[in-house]
């Protein structure tokens, strides 16, 4: 396990396949295969909208999964995550990645839908790497704020219909 400054090659390759894996199981419908990548306290932070949207352990992101697997216009979602950077973090990893999400659109063009990345924590449970903490943001705002005309101030965009109120558990906050 990490307690230094680096990781592993295998601790590296094992981080990636986290990622790669919560990609797959989200895309083919895979809930438990999703809820698998997540620590049992993991929390998923949907940081784009007004609001941010927080999930925290497996019932809740066993939620999420859900409603997506069962939203029609989800079949054919395509996670692409790519340029991933992983270090070691305490007494775990950190990674940020590119992520771009394409919906299948009958005969084609196909939308891209998000344009972000995520930033997550890693540790291991029950003898695995998995996602402790994973925040999803746009490629907005304070990312961008080294570039001229840009403040680096936090970009809120409105929440699509199909998302409004439908992801919440109920009695979570």
């Amino acid at each position: 396990m990490i307690m230094t400054g680096t990781l592993s090659v295998a601790d590296q390759l094992a981080i990636r396949d986290v990622i790669s894996r919560y990609a797959w199981a989200l895309d083919t419908g895979d809930v438990d295969g999703f809820v698998a990548c997540f620590c049992s306290d993991g929390v998923l932070l949907w940081d784009a909208f007004e609001t941010p949207d927080r999930w925290q352990g497996h019932a809740a992101l066993r939620h999420f999964a859900c409603f997506f697997r069962d939203l029609p216009s989800s079949a054919g979602r395509q996670h692409h995550v790519t340029n991933t950077l992983v270090s070691a973090s305490g007494a775990g990893a950190s990674a940020k990645s590119y992520v771009a999400v394409a919906l299948r659109q009958e005969e084609g063009p196909h939308l891209l839908n998000v344009m972000g990345y995520y930033e997550d924590r890693f540790r291991h449970e029950e003898g695995e790497w998995r996602i402790a903490e994973r925040v999803i943001r746009d490629w907005s705002g304070p990312v961008l704020r080294n570039f001229a005309g840009q403040s680096g101030a936090r970009v809120a965009r409105p929440r699509p219909m199909p998302l409004q109120g439908a992801l919440h558990v109920p009695g979570a906050r």
